[in-house]
């Protein structure tokens, strides 16, 4: 496929959510481009593309609202064609609520969606076959608040980040079990190394209010898969949100920065920070100024772009990583409108 000397390669497609007004837009990936925009159910959140069955799946999780002020937990997932750009199906998952995370085991054909906990259990992860696109299983987490959820590249272990909970779930998917919580402070966004030896995790967990006691260091916990254990600390200046690691061994890492307004007496949102690390020596590469409030990272397959939305801009920005320059700014919503949350890098059909 031919490279273009400016973004992404001919044919390829990058989806992203527009969590506020409740659509996905496309844009060709060389172009940059917006191809098309689709609505689906209100706040969608993340997105996941399954080469396989070539679908794009969108979970919605709230009837309005964030997390711990919203108007209601949702339970649906739509499934849509990217290449037509229309809904095939919407997959109903109650009596469970509040999916976000979706990570795919394309080999095993299981999709993996984090859902919130209720009164009477556990958040968890609910299993779906991808080819009937029904839930085949649930596993528990043994936190209130699963958020995002990474897998293996075994398709053996998967990893939940907890907003609240002081741990890291770790199940085991072939039995369906929860097997270990690794301690760290309430978490945000996880991934996962191309050869499963080390798991990256956001933490602490974002507050926007007042912190009872002492607020732990902000950065990356770096996860040894093996031990199951914290062993190195990747700090940054400021609160991560999103993490994403790349085919090319990379570490990205949207950092959140505030800056005092007179006028309240609060913070106000400045220009966040896209941060990236070498996922094997944890050398800090470099850092370049994103949106206001990065919340979802992406990469193109080969490792050589990244993409940061950014939900209050509602922007994404297109970096190349080798030289972290930006080559692109994608407007999502209308001027003033908030919300780029979820993103897939969309392969051009062979």
């Amino acid at each position: 496929m031919q490279q273009s000397a400016r973004t992404g390669r001919e044919g390829d497609v990058l989806a992203v959510v527009s969590q506020s007004s409740a659509q996905v837009s496309f844009f060709d990936a060389a172009t940059d481009e917006r191809l098309d925009t689709l609505s689906v159910l209100a706040e969608p959140h993340e997105l996941c593309f399954d080469p396989t069955q070539r679908l794009l799946w969108c979970a919605s999780t709230y009837h309005s609202g964030y997390y711990h002020a919203n108007g209601g937990r949702r339970s649906e997932l739509t499934v849509i064609d990217p290449d037509t750009r229309r809904i095939v199906e919407v997959v109903d998952i109650s009596p469970e609520h509040g999916p976000h995370g979706l990570a795919l085991d394309s080999a095993r054909g299981r999709l993996y969606v984090s859902v919130e906990g209720s009164d009477t259990r556990p958040g968890g992860v609910v299993v779906i076959d991808t080819r009937t696109r029904r839930p085949i299983g649930r596993i528990d987490t043994g936190a209130p608040g699963p958020h995002w959820f990474v897998v293996d590249p075994a398709g053996r272990a998967g990893y939940a980040s907890n907003k609240e909970a002081p741990f890291v779930s770790v199940v085991d998917l072939d039995r369906g079990t929860l097997t270990d919580r690794i301690e760290v402070p309430g978490s945000e966004g996880i991934a996962v190394s191309a050869d499963g030896s080390q798991v990256f995790v956001a933490a602490p967990y974002g507050v926007f209010g007042p912190r009872g006691g002492p607020a732990p260091a902000t950065g990356i916990r770096v996860i040894d898969t093996a031990s199951a254990s914290v062993v190195e600390l990747l700090p940054t200046e400021n609160v991560v949100f999103p993490v994403h690691a790349t085919a090319a061994g990379a570490v990205l890492v949207g950092e959140l920065r505030m800056e005092p307004d007179p006028a309240t007496g609060l913070g106000r949102q400045t220009a966040g920070r896209l941060t990236v690390f070498d996922a094997g020596s944890h050398e800090r590469l470099g850092a370049i100024d994103v949106g206001h409030f990065p919340l979802t990272i992406t990469s193109s397959p080969d490792g050589r772009l990244g993409y940061v939305a950014c939900v209050t801009s509602s922007t994404v920005d297109v970096v190349e990583l080798e030289t972290m320059r930006r080559l692109a700014r994608l407007d999502v919503a209308k001027t003033g409108e908030a919300g780029a949350h979820g993103l897939a890098y969309i392969p051009k059909a062979d």
